[in-house]
């Protein structure tokens, strides 16, 4: 990605991409004989970043790390980046998508996320779109370590993906990425959280109006509220209060310089 496509926001990289530019470099990564390591953003692992120096330097060093969250774009804002709610994407709105591109490309994908049941109804949904995708996929309820990963790495290099999805959450599938970096036989590897839940109906995202106006949080706060009320309750404020001491800090300086 070009340099004035990167965006700063609390010591945290991100890129500036709409989805079809995200779309055409997976695909395009996935006919490259390299590992390319694909990173996404949203408030919770930019505060995963700013308690994490390992978090942080993850997606400081991959390759793209794109934005798949409205607060995000909103602190981006606050301080004077130009960005929209198109630099926004997120998974389960353009899976499809990228199933067809991958299909038309003739670039294989894996799909290592969700229970049994998930990955099998996402795989069969796929399939329906893109019968002609190579297409495999492995449930991510397994120890990540030991004999069973072992085994999952196993049937994964059996089929030697161009594009490997990871779906485990966050930060657990980007600590495995790092684990297992060099032992997978993957092209692309992209972290993609609860993709498949939402996409297969598992989980329940909300209308779609709220979806496209930044409010799925709260469908899943109510949802989901003795899991979440943290990640939101006390994540999205968290996020924000540092997001203006940045911005504080950054006029203090022009100040100072002038």
């Amino acid at each position: 990605m070009k340099k004035n496509d990167e965006i700063f926001l609390l010591g945290t990289r991100f890129h500036k991409v709409r989805v079809q530019e995200l779309i055409d470099y997976v695909v395009n990564a996935g006919k490259i004989d390299k590992k390319t390591v694909i990173g996404n953003v949203n408030v919770r692992s930019m505060n995963f970043a700013y308690e994490l120096p390992w978090y942080k330097d993850f997606l400081n060093k991959s390759d793209l790390v794109f934005c798949d969250g409205f607060g995000v774009i909103l602190g981006a804002k606050i301080l004077g980046y130009h960005v929209d709610s198109t630099h926004r994407m997120t998974c389960p709105d353009y899976i499809e998508d990228l199933a067809l591109a991958c299909e038309r490309e003739n670039v294989s994908l894996f799909l290592l996320a969700g229970k049994p049941g998930t990955v099998d109804k996402a795989i069969a949904k796929l399939t329906a779109v893109a019968p002609n995708l190579k297409l495999k996929g492995h449930h991510g309820y397994f120890e990540k370590s030991g004999k069973e990963n072992e085994f999952v790495i196993q049937e994964i290099n059996e089929f030697k993906p161009d594009v490997l999805y990871i779906g485990f959450g966050m930060p657990l599938q980007e600590r495995w990425i790092l684990n297992n970096l060099e032992q997978v036989e993957a092209k692309v590897f992209l972290p993609l959280g609860a993709c498949l839940d939402f996409y297969t109906n598992t989980v329940y995202r909300g209308p779609r109006w709220m979806t496209d106006s930044g409010f799925e949080w709260l469908t899943r706060l109510v949802t989901e509220p003795h899991r979440l009320w943290e990640r939101y309750i006390i994540g999205n404020p968290l996020f924000f209060y540092r997001v203006l001491e940045e911005r504080i800090a950054k006029g203090l300086r022009k100040l100072c310089k002038s």
